[in-house]
């Protein structure tokens, strides 16, 4: 397998896994909307267990983390499509293969990454 399958893959594979994070994701928050539609769910009162608002809200911002990196898994395969991956974009020069290894969709060098 050559060195561009395997970015692929890799970015392929992570992917999916944020796929299924979204998929679990959105069957949480639908359990959510439904016990706040329970007329007797009262947890705004419960002092021992965190309130449904406050798991939806961590679930909102969890599903747009993983809409976030999607987006960004999606890029990177447009990159090593276009045969772009792993160039900086603000210097040209090739991103060090640790630094991709690490933040397989990084979009510059470490110079240019602060």
């Amino acid at each position: 397998m050559g060195e561009v399958d395997e970015v692929t893959a890799r970015l392929r594979a992570r992917a999916a896994e944020l796929d299924a994070l979204e998929r679990r994701l959105a069957q949480e928050d639908a359990a959510i909307r439904a016990d706040r539609a329970d007329a007797t769910a009262d947890d705004e009162h419960d002092p021992e267990g965190s309130t449904l608002s406050g798991e939806w809200q961590r679930i909102e911002v969890l599903r747009r983390a993983a809409a976030s990196d999607r987006a960004e898994v999606d890029a990177a395969l447009a990159r090593v499509a276009a045969g772009t991956y792993g160039v900086c974009e603000v210097c040209g020069r090739a991103i060090p293969a640790a630094r991709l290894e690490a933040r397989p969709t990084a979009t510059r060098c470490v110079e240019h990454a602060a």
